[in-house]
């Protein structure tokens, strides 16, 4: 383990610090008192359980280096999550969502790949050096590597940096680039749930059919809804975390089949554990639906795969160091015109498709973030959407290392490589 400089290096004091924080969140935007009240009318209590365990992180308190709280969340918890999240879905209703979230995700997807190249046009006219260098450690081709991570996702980041050669040192500085600035965007995305229903009514957003998910789910709910006993709650968690299981069961089997007889498929990122372990729990999910083991949302299987959910929230949020940006702010200016110009696309065209902030903000996640967050920013919507940004993300596995690959081919001309 590396050494840490930080207050707090003991992971079960600083999972302590992170339940205190979601319990303080969800108190005081639960309460009625008005200062509370009007707190939370303009600041969504997901963004805080993101943002304050990154004020831990930036002050020294945490270290998430060192920290494996992480990992055990997106392995073990955000699997368990989607399992329970996905009991109640409606798939036919989301198949009734229509086109426009697919091509929203599409949207995003290519403004990373055009804004890479824009973005170092745009540096090169302030500043040539920062986006300068050569061989290895020419910065195109390190940025190669946060377009593979913001299209499908690490396994695409690895491929983009063996494919490009990327050195050492620029790969450490672009993956700090990756982390922050995505985690500030999710930031903006959060924010914008909250404030979605405003947003949908000034652009004239369709949102019906999105409410009409929502509405069965929650009908749902109310008709097989009672209160649970610990036999039932021991049924929720052994079906949430069984089937996480057999999740790890198989794509410990599957993933390094594929990447040891049908190395083909890896450009398709079909060797990644990780990949599988999303598909496997979410389908399971998806059929145990179909099933009675659905009857389970009636004794709160929503309620726990949320409470997971947002575990990872705050192990996510705890990744992030603001001070980072002040560390090689160039670079991080660099990253953020990237990230404007894939915003700016997303909401060009989603006001002219008039795409509900659902779609935009679930299908920048899902390019930017992956299955490990676009659940999180969906469910901001609504627990019962949760599906839909994993289905989304797992698009990004299969286009990241292509997309990732012409938008470095893009970079390198554009930086005159």
């Amino acid at each position: 383990m590396n050494e840490s400089h930080a207050l707090i290096t003991n992971d079960a004091v600083v999972l302590g610090i992170l339940m205190m924080i979601l319990a303080f969140v969800f108190v005081t935007s639960s309460s009625k008192k008005p200062g509370w009240k009007k707190f939370y009318t303009y600041v969504p209590s997901l963004l805080l359980c993101y943002f304050i365990p990154s004020l831990f992180t930036t002050f020294g308190v945490i270290d998430p280096e060192v920290s494996n709280l992480y990992f055990v969340a997106s392995r073990f918890l955000l699997p368990a999550s989607l399992v329970l999240l996905t009991l109640s879905i409606d798939l036919p209703g989301i198949m009734r969502l229509g086109p426009k979230a697919v091509v929203m995700f599409l949207t995003g997807t290519v403004g990373i790949v055009i804004g890479g190249p824009l973005a170092i046009l745009a540096m090169s006219a302030i500043n040539p050096e920062v986006v300068g260098g050569a061989g290895p450690d020419a910065v195109w081709r390190g940025m190669t590597t946060v377009a593979g991570s913001w299209i499908g996702g690490s396994a695409n980041q690895t491929a983009m940096m063996e494919v490009f050669e990327v050195g050492s040192d620029l790969f450490s500085a672009m993956i700090a680039v990756d982390v922050i600035v995505a985690n500030i965007w999710m930031a903006f995305l959060l924010y914008a749930a909250g404030r979605s229903a405003s947003l949908d009514a000034w652009t004239g957003a369709d949102v019906s059919a999105i409410e009409d998910v929502r509405r069965r789910v929650e009908e749902y709910r109310a008709q097989v809804a009672r209160i649970p006993g610990l036999k039932d709650t021991m049924v929720v968690l052994a079906t949430g975390f069984g089937v996480t299981g057999l999740a790890h069961f198989l794509a410990d089997i599957i993933g390094p089949w594929i990447g040891e007889n049908a190395p083909a498929l890896e450009d398709f990122n079909l060797d990644s554990t990780f990949f599988w372990l999303v598909v496997i729990a979410t389908t399971v999910g998806l059929i145990l639906s179909y099933t009675r083991a659905r009857e389970l949302e009636g004794v709160g299987a929503s309620r726990v795969g949320s409470a997971l959910l947002y575990v990872l929230v705050a192990t996510v949020g705890m990744r992030m160091n603001i001070r980072a940006v002040f560390d090689d702010p160039e670079l991080f200016l660099v990253g953020m015109i990237w990230m404007s110009f894939h915003a700016g696309l997303l909401i060009i065209v989603g006001i002219l498709i008039k795409a509900p902030v659902f779609f935009l903000a679930v299908g920048s996640q899902a390019n930017v973030g992956g299955a490990a967050s676009a659940p999180i920013v969906a469910s901001a919507f609504s627990p019962a959407l949760a599906p839909v940004g994993v289905l989304l993300a797992v698009f990004g596995y299969a286009l990241g290392t292509y997309c990732a690959w012409i938008c470095g081919q893009l970079m390198r001309l554009a930086a005159g490589g």
